[in-house]
């Protein structure tokens, strides 16, 4: 059973519009009840059967389950079903009433919304199976009557609860009406069979089958609070995932803006990288995980030289040959920094090993093909690449097409085949601004990261 749920603040009074709206809804039960009693009769059963129908549907609707923002769902339609099919719709009236009594309470308003919207879809569900069922009714027959009682059901769910939804202004009608009749759609014939068998068995068998209700309603109501729990906790990781996601890269960007107070140049380089990573990643086809993790990883594969020595990156001019090989240490402190981060333990063994070659004559552990991690050889392309088309103060920048001339001739030597490939594939279909990685937005942004390869700014996060 589906209700709309509740948005009102304890105190705050309901507008006259709902309150109209509730005493229309309370007026109606109570003609259709006054109409049903001089009509139908009361109930055709034993007052503790009904009286354990009521117990299991208000038992049930302790436990509801939301569906949506302004929706939630219990199993209590089953015992109001049985009711409306074997005991017609005022027996069926008397369950729905029941199954509401625990949520009594301010905003009132909101109580006689609920409640006489179930009495209504009961006495609804009971009058259209109404005399379909007897003694001499087949199982077919039986069926028939519960699908269509269920149908009734749902229809007055979908058409009260999206009227409930526009007096009160609290959502879409269509997205509450889609929500309840998909719902339905995927709930139906797993129930109506079974309340099939129970009714069936109540009128051909016993009266103390009806016992047995307990066992599907139990059953029922276990599975919808265990799809409760799942969806919490899905809901719970996806939260903790999103925030030591923006905090990770949180603390990437921080380090990123500690090297760039020692050397201009880098930040831009790392930014450039970052972007080139991701490119050739998406290219190879490699995963949407994988693609971040190259991002983050050319954002952070200098950060190794905030440990550097005073003096090296101040330097204006080439390297000695002693300055060189501390400056080679920069991918080991770069380890050794990312390590102490938890969830960096990937990204430090690939920032270690982004100056390795494929020949095995790169540093620091002379790794060859196969033992380099391949975001390693894409991060070593991409950073070679901008380093040949970027401008130093003792050399200017080379032009783009030398770079991709000097990239071919390294491949099966210095760098992997297939990256460089999956490079040249992205350079030769893109602009002079990305070839060149001198445009203004190839920058690090506290936003979203890109989705295609034509937006150029890293976005950490």
């Amino acid at each position: 059973m589906t209700q709309v749920s509740a948005t009102y603040p304890i105190l705050a009074a309901p507008s006259r519009r709902v309150e109209a709206y509730a005493a229309c809804l309370a007026t109606a039960a109570l003609l259709a009840w006054t109409a049903l009693i001089e009509r139908v009769g009361p109930p055709d059963a034993t007052w503790w059967i009904v009286a354990l129908l009521a117990a299991v549907a208000f038992l049930a609707e302790r436990q509801c389950v939301a569906i949506g923002a302004n929706t939630e769902m219990s199993i209590s339609v089953l015992p109001i079903l049985f009711a409306a099919v074997v005991f017609g719709p005022v027996a069926a009236m008397i369950v729905g009433a029941c199954s509401l009594l625990g949520e009594f309470g301010r905003p009132y308003t909101r109580w006689v919304v609920w409640t006489s919207s179930r009495v209504l879809i009961g006495a609804s569900a009971g009058l259209a199976v109404l005399g379909l069922v007897d003694r001499a009714s087949s199982f077919g027959a039986v069926l028939l009557a519960v699908a269509l009682a269920a149908s009734v059901q749902a229809a007055g769910d979908i058409v009260l609860n999206g009227l409930t939804v526009a007096i009160r202004r609290s959502g879409s009608v269509r997205e509450t009406a889609r929500a309840i009749a998909m719902l339905t759609a995927s709930t139906l014939p797993l129930y109506t069979p079974v309340l099939a068998v129970l009714v069936y068995a109540y009128r051909e068998l016993s009266p103390w089958t009806v016992l047995l209700f307990f066992v599907p309603a139990v059953a029922a109501q276990r599975l919808l609070v265990l799809y409760q729990e799942q969806r919490q906790l899905v809901t719970e990781l996806a939260t903790a995932n999103s925030r030591l996601e923006a905090s990770g890269l949180s603390f990437a960007s921080a380090l990123v803006a500690a090297l760039d107070a020692r050397d201009r140049y880098t930040a831009g380089h790392s930014a450039a990288v970052a972007v080139y990573a991701r490119d050739i990643a998406r290219r190879m086809g490699l995963s949407e995980a994988d693609q971040q993790l190259a991002h983050l990883s050319g954002l952070l594969h200098d950060i190794g030289k905030v440990g550097l020595a005073a003096g090296i990156l101040e330097n204006t001019g080439p390297l000695t040959l002693e300055e060189r090989r501390a400056m080679e240490e920069h991918s080991v402190i770069g380890d050794r920094i990312l390590s102490n981060v938890a969830q960096y333990g990937e990204l430090a063994k690939i920032v270690r090993h982004h100056h390795e070659r494929v020949d095995g004559n790169g540093y620091p552990d002379r790794l060859e093909d196969a033992r380099i991690p391949l975001i390693s050889k894409i991060i070593a392309v991409a950073d070679a690449y901008n380093a040949m088309t970027s401008g130093r103060p003792y050399r200017d920048a080379m032009p783009t097409r030398v770079a991709r001339l000097r990239l071919a001739q390294a491949v099966d030597s210095q760098f992997d085949t297939s990256v460089v490939a999956a490079f040249e594939a992205i350079l030769a279909s893109s602009p002079e601004s990305y070839l060149s990685g001198d445009r203004a937005d190839f920058a690090v942004e506290a936003q979203r990261q890109p989705s295609l390869s034509q937006e150029f700014s890293i976005h950490a996060a």
